[in-house]
Protein backbone atom coordinates (compact mmCIF):
# COMPACT_ATOMS: atom_id res chain seq x y z
CA UNK A 1 0.00 0.00 0.00
CA UNK A 2 1.11 3.50 -1.30
CA UNK A 3 1.16 6.89 0.44
CA UNK A 4 -2.74 8.17 -0.68
CA UNK A 5 -3.97 4.36 -0.29
CA UNK A 6 -3.22 3.88 -3.91
CA UNK A 7 -2.72 -0.38 -4.97
CA UNK A 8 0.10 -0.39 -7.60
CA UNK A 9 -0.01 -3.35 -10.85
CA UNK A 10 3.04 -5.49 -10.18
CA UNK A 11 5.36 -5.72 -12.71
CA UNK A 12 6.07 -9.32 -14.54
CA UNK A 13 8.70 -9.64 -17.34
CA UNK A 14 7.61 -11.92 -20.16
CA UNK A 15 9.31 -15.10 -20.19
CA UNK A 16 10.65 -14.86 -23.34
CA UNK A 17 12.57 -11.91 -22.54
CA UNK A 18 14.76 -13.03 -20.23
CA UNK A 19 17.82 -11.19 -18.24
CA UNK A 20 18.12 -7.31 -17.58
CA UNK A 21 19.95 -6.44 -20.62
CA UNK A 22 17.64 -7.64 -22.64
CA UNK A 23 14.99 -6.45 -21.10
CA UNK A 24 16.80 -3.00 -21.50
CA UNK A 25 17.89 -3.09 -25.18
CA UNK A 26 14.25 -4.69 -26.26
CA UNK A 27 12.77 -0.98 -24.62
CA UNK A 28 14.79 0.84 -26.72
CA UNK A 29 14.38 -0.67 -30.21
CA UNK A 30 10.97 -1.56 -30.14
CA UNK A 31 9.68 1.74 -29.44
CA UNK A 32 6.00 3.37 -29.16
CA UNK A 33 4.76 5.37 -31.99
CA UNK A 34 5.65 9.17 -31.39
CA UNK A 35 2.57 11.41 -31.19
CA UNK A 36 2.42 15.25 -32.15
CA UNK A 37 4.57 17.66 -29.83
CA UNK A 38 4.58 21.26 -30.01
CA UNK A 39 7.79 22.92 -28.91
CA UNK A 40 8.77 25.80 -26.86
CA UNK A 41 11.91 27.84 -26.57
CA UNK A 42 12.11 29.01 -23.56
CA UNK A 43 15.62 31.25 -22.26
CA UNK A 44 17.41 30.55 -19.55
CA UNK A 45 18.89 33.09 -16.76
CA UNK A 46 21.84 32.37 -16.98
CA UNK A 47 21.67 33.38 -21.08
CA UNK A 48 21.25 29.95 -22.37
CA UNK A 49 18.35 28.24 -23.29
CA UNK A 50 16.38 25.10 -23.43
CA UNK A 51 13.53 23.18 -25.36
CA UNK A 52 10.38 22.29 -23.79
CA UNK A 53 7.76 19.91 -26.02
CA UNK A 54 4.53 19.73 -25.11
CA UNK A 55 1.63 17.63 -25.87
CA UNK A 56 -2.44 17.63 -24.94
CA UNK A 57 -5.07 20.40 -24.73
CA UNK A 58 -3.36 23.23 -23.44
CA UNK A 59 -6.31 23.67 -20.98
CA UNK A 60 -6.25 20.06 -19.05
CA UNK A 61 -7.04 19.79 -15.68
CA UNK A 62 -3.88 17.86 -15.17
CA UNK A 63 -0.21 18.55 -15.83
CA UNK A 64 2.58 16.32 -15.60
CA UNK A 65 6.45 17.17 -16.70
CA UNK A 66 8.73 14.37 -17.85
CA UNK A 67 12.60 14.68 -17.41
CA UNK A 68 14.99 12.08 -19.57
CA UNK A 69 17.62 10.33 -18.75
CA UNK A 70 20.94 10.92 -19.96
CA UNK A 71 21.42 11.34 -23.96
CA UNK A 72 17.30 11.48 -24.07
CA UNK A 73 14.87 13.77 -25.68
CA UNK A 74 11.23 13.74 -26.43
CA UNK A 75 12.27 11.02 -28.88
CA UNK A 76 13.12 8.61 -26.35
CA UNK A 77 10.68 5.47 -25.99
CA UNK A 78 9.70 5.89 -22.51
CA UNK A 79 8.86 9.30 -23.44
CA UNK A 80 6.82 8.12 -26.24
CA UNK A 81 4.94 5.90 -24.08
CA UNK A 82 4.13 7.94 -21.57
CA UNK A 83 3.27 11.14 -23.98
CA UNK A 84 0.88 8.87 -25.37
CA UNK A 85 -0.61 7.52 -22.47
CA UNK A 86 -1.21 11.01 -21.02
CA UNK A 87 -3.02 12.72 -24.01
CA UNK A 88 -5.17 9.35 -24.61
CA UNK A 89 -6.33 10.29 -20.86
CA UNK A 90 -6.89 13.86 -20.83
CA UNK A 91 -3.52 15.17 -19.31
CA UNK A 92 -1.35 17.77 -20.30
CA UNK A 93 2.78 16.78 -20.82
CA UNK A 94 5.61 18.77 -21.17
CA UNK A 95 9.21 17.12 -22.10
CA UNK A 96 11.87 19.31 -20.86
CA UNK A 97 15.14 18.95 -22.84
CA UNK A 98 18.31 19.24 -20.73
CA UNK A 99 21.05 21.37 -22.56
CA UNK A 100 22.31 20.28 -26.01
CA UNK A 101 19.69 17.40 -25.80
CA UNK A 102 16.89 18.90 -28.52
CA UNK A 103 19.16 18.75 -31.28
CA UNK A 104 20.75 21.63 -31.27
CA UNK A 105 23.79 22.69 -29.26
CA UNK A 106 23.39 24.81 -26.26
CA UNK A 107 25.12 28.88 -25.96
CA UNK A 108 27.30 28.90 -22.66
CA UNK A 109 30.20 26.55 -21.53
CA UNK A 110 28.27 24.10 -19.26
CA UNK A 111 26.04 21.07 -20.72
CA UNK A 112 23.94 19.11 -17.57
CA UNK A 113 24.44 16.41 -15.24
CA UNK A 114 22.66 14.17 -12.72
CA UNK A 115 22.91 16.63 -9.79
CA UNK A 116 21.37 19.42 -11.90
CA UNK A 117 18.47 20.42 -9.42
CA UNK A 118 18.56 23.90 -9.76
CA UNK A 119 17.61 23.48 -13.34
CA UNK A 120 15.00 21.62 -12.54
CA UNK A 121 13.76 23.95 -9.69
CA UNK A 122 13.67 26.44 -12.62
CA UNK A 123 11.35 24.51 -15.26
CA UNK A 124 9.16 24.02 -11.90
CA UNK A 125 8.84 27.08 -11.66
CA UNK A 126 8.69 28.25 -15.06
CA UNK A 127 5.68 25.45 -15.62
CA UNK A 128 3.69 26.29 -12.50
CA UNK A 129 2.01 24.51 -9.90
CA UNK A 130 1.04 22.18 -8.12
CA UNK A 131 1.67 19.14 -10.98
CA UNK A 132 2.77 16.11 -11.07
CA UNK A 133 6.10 14.74 -12.01
CA UNK A 134 7.88 12.41 -13.26
CA UNK A 135 12.11 11.63 -14.11
CA UNK A 136 14.02 8.53 -15.85
CA UNK A 137 17.39 7.47 -15.51
CA UNK A 138 19.43 10.83 -14.58
CA UNK A 139 16.43 12.88 -14.82
CA UNK A 140 15.07 11.04 -12.00
CA UNK A 141 18.23 11.59 -10.08
CA UNK A 142 18.08 14.89 -10.26
CA UNK A 143 14.23 15.05 -9.22
CA UNK A 144 14.85 12.69 -6.22
CA UNK A 145 17.62 15.49 -5.27
CA UNK A 146 15.56 18.43 -5.78
CA UNK A 147 12.76 16.98 -3.76
CA UNK A 148 15.16 16.26 -0.84
CA UNK A 149 16.44 19.34 -0.77
CA UNK A 150 13.44 21.03 -0.67
CA UNK A 151 11.02 19.06 1.82
CA UNK A 152 7.98 19.94 2.40
CA UNK A 153 8.52 23.41 0.64
CA UNK A 154 8.50 20.79 -2.87
CA UNK A 155 4.86 20.46 -2.49
CA UNK A 156 3.44 23.75 -3.44
CA UNK A 157 4.97 23.03 -7.00
CA UNK A 158 5.01 19.07 -7.24
CA UNK A 159 1.99 16.91 -6.12
CA UNK A 160 3.18 13.39 -6.32
CA UNK A 161 6.16 12.78 -8.41
CA UNK A 162 8.00 9.15 -9.69
CA UNK A 163 11.54 8.34 -10.73
CA UNK A 164 12.16 5.26 -12.69
CA UNK A 165 15.65 3.96 -12.88
CA UNK A 166 17.42 6.81 -11.23
CA UNK A 167 20.90 5.76 -10.37
CA UNK A 168 20.44 6.37 -6.38
CA UNK A 169 24.41 5.68 -5.81
CA UNK A 170 25.81 7.44 -8.85
CA UNK A 171 29.49 6.28 -7.90
CA UNK A 172 28.27 2.71 -7.90
CA UNK A 173 26.21 3.29 -11.36
CA UNK A 174 29.32 4.52 -13.01
CA UNK A 175 32.06 2.15 -12.01
CA UNK A 176 29.19 -1.29 -13.28
CA UNK A 177 28.76 1.19 -16.47
CA UNK A 178 32.68 0.87 -17.02
CA UNK A 179 33.16 -2.57 -16.61
CA UNK A 180 32.78 -5.76 -18.77
CA UNK A 181 29.99 -5.86 -20.94
CA UNK A 182 28.41 -3.17 -19.85
CA UNK A 183 31.31 -0.68 -20.78
CA UNK A 184 30.41 -2.14 -24.50
CA UNK A 185 26.72 -2.09 -24.69
CA UNK A 186 25.98 0.76 -22.97
CA UNK A 187 28.88 3.35 -22.01
CA UNK A 188 30.31 3.15 -25.92
CA UNK A 189 26.74 4.30 -26.85
CA UNK A 190 26.70 7.73 -24.50
CA UNK A 191 29.76 8.35 -25.29
CA UNK A 192 29.43 8.22 -29.27
CA UNK A 193 26.93 11.30 -28.70
CA UNK A 194 28.56 13.07 -25.81
CA UNK A 195 31.80 13.13 -26.94
CA UNK A 196 31.01 14.81 -30.65
CA UNK A 197 28.95 17.37 -28.33
CA UNK A 198 31.55 17.82 -26.14
CA UNK A 199 34.10 18.49 -28.86
CA UNK A 200 32.26 21.21 -30.97
CA UNK A 201 31.90 23.08 -27.42
CA UNK A 202 35.79 24.06 -28.18
CA UNK A 203 34.71 25.55 -31.68
CA UNK A 204 33.32 28.50 -29.46
CA UNK A 205 35.44 27.85 -26.57
CA UNK A 206 38.48 26.65 -27.27
CA UNK A 207 40.12 26.32 -23.59
CA UNK A 208 37.41 24.18 -22.11
CA UNK A 209 39.10 20.52 -22.49
CA UNK A 210 42.16 19.00 -23.91
CA UNK A 211 40.61 18.12 -27.42
CA UNK A 212 42.83 14.48 -27.54
CA UNK A 213 42.28 13.52 -23.95
CA UNK A 214 38.15 13.68 -24.88
CA UNK A 215 38.90 12.19 -28.19
CA UNK A 216 40.31 9.09 -26.04
CA UNK A 217 38.14 8.68 -22.96
CA UNK A 218 36.55 5.36 -23.48
CA UNK A 219 34.83 5.44 -19.90
CA UNK A 220 32.68 7.77 -18.33
CA UNK A 221 35.15 7.75 -15.13
CA UNK A 222 37.70 9.71 -18.09
CA UNK A 223 34.84 11.74 -19.35
CA UNK A 224 33.92 12.88 -16.30
CA UNK A 225 36.74 13.85 -15.06
CA UNK A 226 37.61 15.63 -18.22
CA UNK A 227 34.42 17.46 -19.02
CA UNK A 228 31.24 16.43 -16.78
CA UNK A 229 33.03 17.67 -13.84
CA UNK A 230 35.38 20.47 -14.54
CA UNK A 231 32.41 22.10 -16.29
CA UNK A 232 30.07 22.15 -12.96
CA UNK A 233 32.30 23.29 -10.31
CA UNK A 234 33.09 19.62 -9.13
CA UNK A 235 36.61 19.09 -8.04
CA UNK A 236 36.68 15.41 -10.12
CA UNK A 237 34.96 12.97 -10.75
CA UNK A 238 34.53 11.22 -7.13
CA UNK A 239 33.70 14.76 -6.61
CA UNK A 240 30.86 14.72 -8.70
CA UNK A 241 29.21 11.11 -8.46
CA UNK A 242 29.10 11.80 -4.40
CA UNK A 243 27.97 15.17 -4.95
CA UNK A 244 25.24 14.61 -7.45
CA UNK A 245 23.71 11.34 -6.40
CA UNK A 246 20.01 11.61 -5.30
CA UNK A 247 20.71 8.29 -2.41
CA UNK A 248 21.60 10.67 0.18
CA UNK A 249 18.48 12.82 -0.23
CA UNK A 250 15.64 10.60 -0.21
CA UNK A 251 15.57 10.53 3.41
CA UNK A 252 14.48 14.34 3.33
CA UNK A 253 11.13 13.71 0.87
CA UNK A 254 8.30 14.97 2.07
CA UNK A 255 6.13 14.89 -1.37
CA UNK A 256 4.58 10.81 -2.25
CA UNK A 257 7.08 9.87 -4.68
CA UNK A 258 7.44 6.34 -6.40
CA UNK A 259 11.39 5.18 -6.48
CA UNK A 260 10.61 2.30 -9.58
CA UNK A 261 14.43 0.63 -10.06
CA UNK A 262 14.57 -3.44 -11.41
CA UNK A 263 16.80 -5.18 -9.64
CA UNK A 264 18.10 -6.35 -12.40
CA UNK A 265 19.03 -3.05 -13.68
CA UNK A 266 22.58 -3.41 -15.52
CA UNK A 267 23.33 0.28 -14.56
CA UNK A 268 23.00 -0.06 -10.90
CA UNK A 269 23.88 -3.31 -8.71
CA UNK A 270 21.17 -4.67 -6.53
CA UNK A 271 23.21 -4.05 -3.14
CA UNK A 272 23.59 -0.64 -4.11
CA UNK A 273 20.42 0.02 -4.89
CA UNK A 274 19.26 -1.39 -1.41
CA UNK A 275 21.74 -0.01 -0.02
CA UNK A 276 20.87 4.00 -0.99
CA UNK A 277 17.54 3.74 -0.04
CA UNK A 278 17.49 2.17 3.20
CA UNK A 279 16.77 5.73 5.03
CA UNK A 280 13.50 6.58 2.60
CA UNK A 281 11.03 8.00 5.06
CA UNK A 282 7.15 6.71 4.65
CA UNK A 283 6.47 9.43 1.56
CA UNK A 284 8.92 7.76 -0.28
CA UNK A 285 7.11 4.68 -2.05
CA UNK A 286 10.01 2.18 -3.07
CA UNK A 287 9.01 -0.28 -5.71
CA UNK A 288 12.42 -3.00 -6.73
CA UNK A 289 10.79 -5.64 -8.64
CA UNK A 290 13.24 -8.35 -9.65
CA UNK A 291 13.12 -7.71 -13.08
CA UNK A 292 12.48 -4.60 -15.63
CA UNK A 293 15.96 -3.86 -16.76
CA UNK A 294 17.13 -0.23 -17.15
CA UNK A 295 14.00 2.54 -17.91
CA UNK A 296 12.49 -1.45 -19.53
CA UNK A 297 9.90 -2.65 -17.91
CA UNK A 298 8.53 -4.59 -21.34
CA UNK A 299 5.60 -6.40 -20.37
CA UNK A 300 3.46 -8.61 -22.64
CA UNK A 301 1.72 -8.61 -25.27
CA UNK A 302 4.77 -7.92 -27.07
CA UNK A 303 2.41 -5.55 -29.36
CA UNK A 304 1.93 -3.65 -26.07
CA UNK A 305 4.38 -3.95 -23.74
CA UNK A 306 5.10 -0.29 -23.13
CA UNK A 307 1.97 -0.20 -21.59
CA UNK A 308 3.35 -1.14 -18.46
CA UNK A 309 5.30 1.60 -17.57
CA UNK A 310 3.02 4.54 -17.95
CA UNK A 311 0.03 3.08 -16.59
CA UNK A 312 1.79 1.79 -13.53
CA UNK A 313 3.36 5.53 -13.11
CA UNK A 314 -0.11 7.21 -13.57
CA UNK A 315 -1.40 4.71 -11.19
CA UNK A 316 0.84 6.39 -8.51
CA UNK A 317 0.58 10.08 -9.62
CA UNK A 318 -3.45 9.65 -9.73
CA UNK A 319 -5.20 8.16 -6.48
CA UNK A 320 -8.16 8.35 -8.34
CA UNK A 321 -7.06 6.90 -11.93
CA UNK A 322 -8.90 4.07 -13.74
CA UNK A 323 -7.08 2.36 -16.61
CA UNK A 324 -9.89 -0.73 -17.90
Amino acid sequence: MTPGNVDLTPFISPWWLPGGHLQTIAASLFAPPRVPLERERWNTPDGDFIDVDFCGEPGAGKQVVLFHGLEGSSDSHYARAIAGFAVKRGWRLAIPHFRGCSGEPNRTRRAYHSGDSEEIDWVLKRLGGPLYAIGVSLGGNALIKWLGERGAAAGALVRRAAAVSAPLDLGAAGEALDRGINRFLYTRHFLATLKPKTLAKLQVFPDLFDDAKVRAARTFREFDNLVTAPLHGFRDTDHYWAAAACGPYLEHVRVPTLVLNARNDPFLPEHALLEAARKAPPDVVLEFPPTGGHAGFVASPFSGGHRWLPRHLFEFLDPGFKDP
